[in-house]
C-alpha cells in the first residue's frame, strides 16, 4: 500500500438539523474581539512531494493511528460551523492523498447553503485530476493550487519530485469542472524570484488569481531559511516598473492583501507574515489531522480537540476546548527572520499544522 495514502470512511449524513436560534451556541470571538468565522482543517500530514521550504527529504509522518478519523473530522467541522464557522478550508499535508477524502467533501458540502457558505481545499494539484469533478459535485467552488515555478527542471529541484506535468493536468482539469483556480507561489530568493513574472502572466492568462508568498520560519528544514527569504515588498516593486497594479478591494476571508494588474487583467495577492504583519484582521482557527488547535500559525499555543472528542462528554469538552483557544489566541504571532542560522520560529513543519 502507498505509505502517503490513509484510509477511513466517514459515514454519510443524510438530515441537517437546523437548530433554534434561542439554543445555538456562542459565536466564537477573542480575547481581541476578532470573529473567527474560518477554519483551516488539516486531513493528514503526507504528502506526495517533499518541497524544500516545506519539510526534509526523509521527513517522518505521523502514525495512522493518531490521525482522526474521517467521522471525527466531520463531527469536529460541524462543531465548529455551530459556534459560527462559516467557511472551511480543508489542508494537508496534501489532502487528496487521503484514501475516500471525497467522502469528507460530500458530507460537508451537504451543510452548504445552509449554516456553511464555503467549502475549499489547498492542494499540490498532483491527485486533482482524479478528484476535480467529484469536488465540483461536492459543492467545491473554488481551489488554491501551491506552484512555485514552471520550469519543470526546477520544480524537480524545489519538490524532489518530476511531477509539473501532473500538476498542469490537475489545474486544468480543475478549470475544465467549473473550479475556480487560485495559483500559491512561495517567493523564494535565487530560486524563482526571475521567474515569478512569467508565472503571474501564465496563470492570468489561464484565469487564475495568482498569489505571491513571504517563506516562513516553520520547522527544520536543509537549508538556510535566511538564504530562501525574499521580502514581497521587494517583488511588488519590481513587478511595479513592469506592469500597473491597482489597489483591490477584493477579499476572501484569508490573509492576502490584492491588486488588479491592468496589463495582464488578472487579480493578485500578496501575504506578507513578515514585511506587513496581517493579524489584526486575523479570523481562523488551524487544527491538525490530530485534532490540536493552533490558534495562530506562528505560536506554540495549542488545545487537544482529539482528547474532547473521544472523551465521555464530547459536546460539552470540544464547546470548553474551543472556549480555551478563544483565550490563549495571540494578538499576533512572532515570525524572525533576521538570523542567519537561528532555530525556526516555529519547531512543526507546516505539513503537519495545515497549509
Amino acid at each position: 500500500m502507498n505509505d502517503n495514502v490513509q484510509t477511513a470512511s466517514p459515514r454519510k449524513p443524510d438530515l441537517i438539523v437546523l437548530r433554534d436560534p434561542a439554543e445555538a451556541p456562542p459565536p466564537l470571538v477573542d480575547a481581541f474581539q476578532r470573529r473567527i468565522t474560518y477554519l483551516r482543517l488539516s486531513v493528514t500530514d503526507r504528502c506526495d512531494l517533499r518541497c524544500s521550504y516545506c519539510m526534509p527529504e526523509r521527513m517522518t509522518f505521523l502514525p495512522k493511528k493518531d490521525v482522526l478519523t474521517l467521522e471525527e473530522l466531520y463531527d469536529l467541522a460541524t462543531g465548529f460551523i455551530a459556534r459560527g464557522v462559516t467557511k472551511i478550508r480543508i489542508t494537508g499535508g496534501e489532502p487528496l492523498v487521503r484514501r475516500d477524502i471525497i467522502d469528507l467533501f460530500t458530507a460537508l458540502g451537504r451543510r452548504l447553503g445552509h449554516d456553511l457558505a464555503e467549502l475549499t481545499l489547498t492542494t499540490n494539484a498532483t491527485q486533482l485530476a482524479t478528484h476535480a469533478d467529484a469536488l465540483a459535485k461536492a459543492g467545491v467552488k473554488r481551489v488554491n493550487v501551491s506552484l512555485d515555478t514552471l520550469d519543470r527542471a526546477k520544480f524537480a529541484d524545489l519538490t524532489r519530485r518530476d511531477m509539473l506535468p501532473q500538476v498542469l493536468e490537475g489545474i486544468a482539469a480543475a478549470k475544465a469542472a467549473g473550479l475556480r483556480v487560485k495559483l500559491n507561489a512561495v517567493a523564494l530568493k535565487g530560486v524563482n524570484e526571475e521567474e515569478l513574472p512569467d508565472l503571474i502572466a501564465w496563470g492570468h492568462a489561464q484565469g487564475h488569481d495568482v498569489t505571491l508568498i513571504e517563506v516562513m520560519p516553520l520547522g527544520d528544514v536543509e537549508e538556510e531559511r535566511l538564504d530562501q527569504y525574499l521580502p514581497l515588498n521587494d517583488v511588488r516593486a519590481q513587478l511595479e516598473q513592469r506592469w500597473t497594479l491597482n489597489e483591490s478591494s477584493y477579499v476572501t476571508g484569508g490573509p492576502s492583501r490584492y491588486v488588479d494588474v491592468a496589463e495582464t487583467g488578472g487579480r493578485l495577492g500578496f501575504i506578507t507574515p513578515h514585511t506587513n504583519n496581517f493579524c489584526a484582521g486575523c479570523n481562523r482557527l488551524r487544527v491538525t489531522a490530530t485534532g490540536q488547535l493552533y490558534p495562530c500559525l506562528g505560536g506554540g499555543e495549542r488545545v487537544d480537540l482529539r482528547a474532547a472528542l473521544r472523551s465521555d462528554a464530547p459536546e460539552a469538552n470540544l464547546a470548553a476546548a474551543l472556549d480555551e483557544a478563544l483565550r490563549i489566541k495571540p494578538e499576533k504571532h512572532h515570525f524572525r527572520m533576521d538570523a542567519r542560522g537561528a532555530a525556526p520560529a516555529v519547531p512543526r513543519h507546516m505539513s503537519m499544522t495545515g497549509g
